[in-house]
C-alpha cells in the first residue's frame, strides 16, 4: 500500500471542488436564489452577501480536498478507479447532505423544499465530483517490468 500522494489531493481536489462550485452556483445560485433569499429573510437575515457567497466556494473547495483524499484512503481497500471515487462521493454525500439534512430539517430554519433539493443535488454533484478529482489523483505504481503505471487509468479500462 503506497503513500498519499498530497500533492495530487489537492490537485484533485481542486478540480472537484470546481465541480461542486458549478453545480452550487446552477443549484443555489440561479435556480433556488429567490427561495433562498426569502428564507433568508424569514429568519431575519440578509440576502446572500458577497462575503455569505465567498465562504460557501471555500468551503465547496475544502470538499473537494476531501473528497479526493477519502478517495485515495479507501484505494488500497476497493481499488483505483471510477467507482471506487462514486463510493467516496456517495460516502461524503450521506454524511455531509443527507445526514446533515436529517439532523437540520426537523429544525424548520429553511423550507422543506430546499433540503430535498440540496440533499438531491448533492447525491449526483459528490460522485461526479469525486470521479473528477480521482481522475487527477493518481499513485505511481511499478509494474512487473519496472515502469510506471496509473492504476486509475488501468481501472478505467
Amino acid at each position: 500500500m503506497g503513500k498519499i500522494n498530497w500533492g495530487r489531493v489537492l490537485a484533485g481536489g481542486l478540480l472537484a471542488g470546481l465541480v461542486l462550485n458549478i453545480g452550487d452556483f446552477l443549484v443555489n445560485g440561479v435556480a433556488l436564489s429567490t427561495q433562498w433569499n426569502a428564507a433568508l429573510q424569514a429568519l431575519g437575515k440578509s440576502e446572500m452577501s458577497p462575503a455569505l457567497i465567498a465562504w460557501f466556494v471555500l468551503y465547496d473547495f475544502l470538499a473537494g480536498i476531501f473528497l479526493v483524499w477519502l478517495y485515495a484512503a479507501i484505494r488500497p481497500r476497493f481499488g483505483a478507479g471510477p467507482r471506487t471515487a462514486v463510493y467516496a462521493g456517495l460516502a461524503f454525500w450521506a454524511l455531509a447532505g443527507l445526514l446533515h439534512g436529517v439532523a437540520e430539517a426537523p429544525l424548520g430554519l429553511f423550507p422543506m423544499n430546499l433540503y430535498l433539493a440540496t440533499v438531491a443535488c448533492l447525491l449526483v454533484l459528490a460522485p461526479v465530483a469525486a470521479v473528477a478529482g480521482a481522475w487527477v489523483y493518481k499513485e505511481e505504481t511499478a509494474t512487473t517490468s519496472g515502469t510506471a503505471a496509473s492504476s486509475y487509468t488501468a481501472a478505467a479500462k
